[in-house]
């Protein structure tokens, strides 16, 4: 083909423009996340029970439209088609409600104050919603925007040209307090609405807004009563309403503060004084996604995988959030959501143990070490203040769950090099946990301490439901206290958790092949249904805890029998019927919906219990089983869409799960320094490390159908290990698959490619 001179330039110029935009989609990755991911939820069936959160990672309070009445969980379901409000939130789970609420609500036309008159309706088609970023225009005219800081927001409200312009705050529920300053635009006040917090809880805020009040009052949401001009109320429920000159665009600056009305003016100066306009705080907020999410950098695969990547990354980086505040010299403290106190250093609550030790407090080792060192310190802080360690802190101790987890966290950091605490008060306080039962629900101490310790498993009756998951995860916290000890040199310590760690076998039943509940005179619980929910089992079956020995995988293959009979075990949960058999629930949760749904037998990847069991063929022998399945679940199973998830998202947990999987390597046993590998999703993924250095793992011919490791190296080295060190990784370096659509059945079949388990790399 002949080129003239013409021709040449225009192609000069279309090559450049291309060029321009994969460039801005490359510098701006923020655009591929979806904050409404999983969003499609409700009380009977869940694809995430997320919300839109407008939030910077791990920040003390995040924004987010409010579509469910006041008190309701689901404060955000896609399906329906009218916004309440615009809320302050740190909802970690729709079961639980919120806490430390207030919303704002712009109104056209009449005043109209409860949240079931202001609503107005939209369309998702007028949505922007973005880690950075949400807007709508609802149907009556009127444009929202929202973007944040750590501790405060900044909202922008567009009103049509006609009918009066109103805002209308919501002290949401319990107790409030409102303080309306007209002459500065602003209005100052309270709410506490917390279940689980000490009496002296509250939330001061501070909003300033960037236009003069035309006119004002106060009301409050139970009958909807209101008086005219009055500026200062309080009481269960109390708000506040502000009208603005018809057609006005007015900003409001938000920040709050757990300690004080000072500290919270202060929040807001620090965070929002420095930004003069909307646009400018959203350009920041949108450099500190941009900025984490390029730490991550996927090159290759689809447009729809790069959106779930990071529309799961975001999720991953909500929770915890930061309680502690900066003081004026920029010095942490905070207001103990447990001792009620001021005190000084780092606090973070917000989180669910149970769910998130398993992938989003490892992943949070990789990206984020310093603020995990941070998190440490706090753990001990609330166990201090507490008398009791954390298990699931909305904001104080609430018990939820099971098991004693914060050992996992802080026995995780500790082999990864995060050691800002103190190892023996840490091995101190869990054995006070491990020994006593706490006043607070099943995760606070531990019931029936003595029993276990004597025979090594709680024995089931109704008054002990979840026995046999509870010992099963006793017997792993007791693991990871026992390297923590080792690994300071605490033999006291060692002894005491090192025969615990092994009670898991108590429990094996060689005639059902299953894990099973007894009673307290050791004998087998009768009748036994492994499709069966609940009774000895939490949340789940036979079929799904079976695999809850994460330290000493090997062990459990050597009960089941060897290797051929594990492998067999778990390719029978995919072959198993979806069959749902609710047990002692008595009727059909959520939880069991989701796993026939996603038609992967007995395979309940919607709950936290058997998300590893995929990765556990690594430790028989079949390595590239652990590949075919992980690679299946990261496609099928989740996507960037509102029906994103395959159930509860989980403070982080679900998506921390697709993200290591997606750089193919999973967590399977917190408390060592190894993750397991499976098979990346994309050709390339660039870890930027805090300490500067990279990590590279770059999967060579990764196609769809290319799911199989056929090689490896590490830094130019053949690597058969089906495991991969944190060491190796903060070290910085390169790790090389070679992938194919066959299963290399002869890689990865030593002693020493083998994940680690406890009987035989601590023998």
């Amino acid at each position: 083909m002949l080129f003239n001179r013409h021709t040449i330039l225009g192609l000069s110029v279309t090559l450049t423009l291309a060029a321009q935009t994969v460039a801005a989609q490359t510098s701006d990755l923020v655009h591929y996340a979806n904050t409404r991911q999983g969003t499609n939820s409700k009380y009977e069936l869940s694809y995430g029970n997320t919300y839109p959160a407008t939030s910077v990672p791990f920040a003390m309070n995040t924004w987010t439209p409010q579509t469910g009445k006041n008190g309701d969980g689901w404060k955000y379901q896609y399906f329906e088609n009218k916004i309440r409000g615009f809320q302050q939130s740190h909802q970690c789970s729709s079961w639980v409600n919120d806490y430390a609420v207030f919303s704002l609500m712009p109104v056209t036309g009449k005043l109209v104050v409860t949240d079931e008159d202001r609503a107005a309706t939209f369309s998702h088609s007028n949505e922007v919603a973005q880690p950075d970023y949400y807007k709508v225009k609802l149907d009556n005219g009127i444009t929202t925007e929202m973007t944040t800081t750590e501790r405060g927001a900044h909202l922008r409200f567009s009103f049509p040209a006609q009918g009066a312009a109103h805002l209308v705050l919501d002290g949401y529920t319990k107790e409030s307090a409102i303080k309306i300053i007209p002459e500065e635009n602003k209005i100052v006040g309270w709410v506490n609405n917390c279940r689980w917090a000490p009496a002296n809880f509250k939330n001061y805020f501070e909003i300033v807004f960037s236009q003069p009040i035309k006119s004002y009052g106060t009301w409050e949401n139970k009958k909807g009563t209101i008086k005219a001009n009055n500026k200062t109320d309080e009481g269960e429920g109390r708000g506040a309403y502000i009208e603005f000159a018809p057609g006005t665009v007015v900003e409001a600056k938000i920040a709050s503060s757990y300690i004080s009305p000072d500290q919270a003016h202060l929040n807001l100066n620090k965070e929002l004084g420095g930004f003069k306009t909307f646009d400018a705080t959203r350009a920041a907020s949108n450099k500190i996604w941009n900025k984490l999410f390029h730490r991550v950098l996927v090159e290759g695969g689809t447009e729809a995988q790069r959106a779930t990547f990071y529309s799961c990354l975001y999720h991953a980086n909500l929770f915890s959030h930061r309680f502690f505040e900066l003081n004026e010299q920029g010095k942490p403290y905070y207001f103990s959501p447990y001792d009620g106190k001021i005190h000084d250093g780092y606090m973070y609550t917000d989180n669910g143990f149970w769910d998130t030790f398993r992938a989003q407090f490892p992943l949070n080792t990789i990206l984020h070490p310093k603020m995990e060192g941070e998190y440490m310190q706090a753990l001990l802080a609330a166990q201090e203040q507490c008398g009791w360690f954390p298990a699931w802190s909305f904001p104080s101790e609430t018990g939820g769950m099971l098991g004693n987890h914060a050992i996992s966290l802080l026995a995780d950091a500790w082999v990864k090099g995060i050691r800002t605490f103190d190892p023996q008060k840490a091995l101190q306080a869990y054995s006070h946990e491990a020994n006593n039962k706490g006043p607070w629900g099943g995760a606070n101490g531990r019931g029936h301490a003595q029993f276990y310790n004597e025979h090594g498993y709680i024995p089931y009756s109704q008054q002990t439901l979840g026995a046999t998951a509870q010992s099963l995860e006793y017997a792993y916290d007791d693991f990871c206290g026992y390297t923590l000890a080792k690994s300071v040199g605490n033999k006291t310590y060692m002894d005491a958790f090192g025969k615990n760690m092994y009670n898991y076998k108590t429990l094996y039943d060689p005639g059902t092949r299953f894990m099973r509940a007894k009673d307290d005179k050791g004998k087998w619980v009768e009748p036994f249904d492994p499709l069966a929910w609940g009774g000895p089992y939490t949340e789940g079956n036979a079929w799904h805890w079976e695999w809850s020995v994460f330290h000493d995988i090997n062990g459990l293959i050597n009960l089941m029998g060897g290797n051929k009979n594990f492998t067999a075990k778990i390719d029978s949960v995919f072959s198993q019927p979806s069959t749902i058999v609710p047990g002692e629930y008595g009727s059909v949760i959520h939880e069991m919906t989701e796993m026939a749904l996603i038609k992967m037998g007995q395979y309940a990847h919607g709950n936290q219990p058997i998300q590893h069991m995929i990765y556990l063929y690594n430790y028989a022998g079949e390595p590239w089983k652990s590949q075919y399945y992980a690679r299946k679940v990261t496609d099928k199973l989740y996507n960037a869409t509102e029906n994103g998830y395959p159930g509860d998202e989980d403070q982080g947990q679900m998506s921390s799960w697709y993200v290591l999987s997606a750089l193919g390597i999973y967590s399977v046993c917190p408390g060592t320094d190894q993750y397991v590998i499976g098979s990346p999703v994309f050709p390339k993924v660039t870890l930027t490390l805090e300490n500067g250095k990279k990590f590279v793992i770059q999967a060579d011919d990764n196609q769809h159908q290319n799911v199989y490791i056929q090689s490896a190296t590490l830094n130019g080295k053949v690597y058969t290990h089906n495991w991969l060190s944190h060491a190796d990784i903060m070290k910085g370096g390169k790790m090389v698959f070679k992938m194919g659509a066959k299963p290399a059945y002869k890689r990865g079949l030593a002693e020493a490619d083998k994940p680690f388990s406890v009987s035989v790399n601590q023998k």
